[in-house]
């Protein structure tokens, strides 16, 4: 994800919500993700970007994101993970999902879109949170042609103080990484996949 890092993703949800297999609660669907620093709740966006969601929900499924961290902060731009553990060893990862990124979907403030490398068709398992609207990072098609931008597939729709702490946290060099790595690590405990009709 190295490409991601040198080129710059209101229902209230019961608590009592259950896990749900990723099939069941691709229609609609909410996670809940779990950090050492609170809880926030994405909504997931299956009609605009089916495949990413697909993908993302698979991931949470298959337990890839239980103890990995936040790797990456920018303050006023974005908080990454879902990639490395505590150690900043990298996680094991499937095939890339193919580019979602034209969807009409905007990396606008509370948004969640995948990081990939240079290459539009490789995102894998980590993604980012907009801390303000981006609009470097949309798909953008003019008279110049076409500019991939970042697949938007959720929106931060309860929590979204968590996300501003984790941005604000101390940052500095960790790993294979020159800066921006939490110097106290932000533990992505879990990501839990939550019955959709719990925010009806």
């Amino acid at each position: 994800m190295k490409g991601f890092l040198a080129l710059a993703a209101i229902a209230f949800l019961s608590g009592n919500a259950l896990a749900q297999p990723a099939d069941k609660a691709a229609a609609g669907a909410h996670v809940r993700v779990e950090t050492s620093m609170g809880e926030f709740v994405i909504e997931l966006d299956p009609a605009a970007a089916p495949k990413t969601v697909e993908n993302f929900l698979q991931y949470a499924k298959d337990g890839h994101y239980y103890r990995t961290i936040f790797h990456r902060v920018v303050p006023g731009f974005v908080v990454q993970g879902g990639g490395y553990s505590r150690y900043l060893n990298e996680r094991p990862t499937r095939d890339p999902v193919s580019y979602e990124g034209d969807n009409g979907l905007k990396n606008v403030r509370g948004s969640v879109a995948m990081a990939r490398t240079l290459d539009p068709d490789s995102a894998t398992s980590q993604w980012y949170v907009n801390l303000r609207d981006n609009p470097k990072l949309d798909h953008l098609e003019n008279d110049l042609g076409v500019r991939p931008g970042y697949t938007v597939f959720g929106r931060v729709v309860e929590g979204m103080g968590v996300v501003d702490a984790i941005a604000a946290v101390e940052t500095g060099p960790g790993g294979p990484f020159e800066s921006e790595v939490p110097v106290e690590p932000v533990i992505l405990e879990d990501v839990v996949i939550l019955d959709a009709s719990a925010s009806e």
